[in-house]
């Protein structure tokens, strides 16, 4: 029996810790109770299941990582699909950061550009201990940050430039729209982090996903798959929370209201009616997103850098591709 009482599962006794394990599932990825010990109590003392600590333990195993240096983080988020919240693994900046350089072709970075400050009051209520507590907080943070990283491409030092948004990036306590700690003690260093992130993203898409500084207090958008891509990976971190009262916060901008009809999809767009350039564009976006199963950070992608009919059509050629599981009806042609 386990110290809560709870027959040992199946794999032997339980190795005694914050996340009990059973020691056989350890040995086989090659760890000891003491260094599952160091995990789960430093390493990711934020974690809520012992799954979220060995899913980093093995990302990190099949990377060529060092666990013990925390290149990974487990991340809390609300799944609105699922109606609680889940655990998910992602890479830390430091992370991207090696994978770029492991390329041999990230060619440095320009410092950071920062914009003006603006200073807010943020107002909110998140759950704590099974009720409701208002929150608020003034925080002073620069309107944007831009990082310019550089890729040797065919000998030449080519920049990539990207802008990140304070107020699109920070992340929220809980579900409300009030920043958490870290982003209210390093409003700066946050930001700065997601615009390497970003940066690192557009010159190796090939390589860099999402990072963990990137997902903290984001919503699982299980419906159009906008937030998880390739690099995270999700376990169950709690039960179905109840129904909200009354003085619960209002759902966060862009959730449907609650008994709302999605609205239908709308008609297919015809390849003739967009260039060839964007239809190549798509191609190879669809060639990667299906090389990476990163689905999810393509049509990101697309929505950032696309508007109007393109977007459309690019959309559309993704969830083709992803949901038949078949080449794009443009690859088969090409290839024809």
């Amino acid at each position: 029996m386990s110290k809560n009482n709870t027959p040992a599962p199946q794999g032997g006794p339980l190795v005694p810790c914050r996340l009990p394990i059973p020691a056989t599932r350890l040995q086989e990825i090659g760890l000891d109770a003491g260094t599952w010990a160091v995990l789960v109590e430093s390493i990711f003392p934020s974690a809520k299941t012992p799954e979220g600590v060995m899913l980093a333990v093995q990302y990190c195993q099949s990377r060529g990582l060092d666990v013990m240096k925390r290149p990974v983080h487990v991340v809390p988020m609300w799944s609105k699909a699922l109606g609680r919240e889940v655990e998910t693994v992602w890479p830390g900046i430091n992370e991207v950061q090696t994978t770029a350089a492991r390329t041999g072709q990230w060619a440095g970075m320009d410092p950071p550009k920062f914009g003006p400050d603006k200073t807010r009051r943020f107002d909110g209520s998140v759950k704590r201990n099974g009720g409701w507590e208002e929150v608020s907080a003034e925080v002073t943070f620069p309107e944007w940050v831009e990082v310019t990283v550089y890729r040797l491409i065919g000998g030449q030092r080519c920049p990539f430039t990207e802008t990140v948004f304070w107020e699109e990036s920070y992340a929220r306590m809980s579900r409300s729209p009030v920043p958490n700690d870290m982003w209210q003690k390093r409003p700066r260093g946050q930001l700065l982090k997601c615009g390497k992130a970003a940066s690192l993203r557009a010159a190796f898409p090939e390589e860099a996903g999402y990072t963990a500084e990137e997902m903290a207090g984001k919503a699982i958008d299980a419906d159009d798959g906008t937030v998880i891509d390739a690099d995270a990976v999700t376990v169950e971190a709690s039960k179905p929370r109840p129904s909200k009262p009354a003085a619960a916060p209002s759902q966060p901008d862009g959730d449907p209201p609650k008994g709302a009809k999605r609205p239908e999809p709308p008609p297919e767009i015809a390849p003739e009616s967009v260039s060839d350039d964007l239809r190549e564009r798509v191609v190879k976006l669809v060639n990667f997103a299906e090389a990476k199963g990163a689905w999810g950070q393509a049509l990101n992608k697309v929505r950032k850098e696309l508007t109007g009919n393109e977007l459309a059509y690019a959309e559309q050629e993704l969830r083709k591709a992803q949901t038949k599981g078949a080449p794009a009806p443009d690859r088969e042609q090409k290839a024809a």
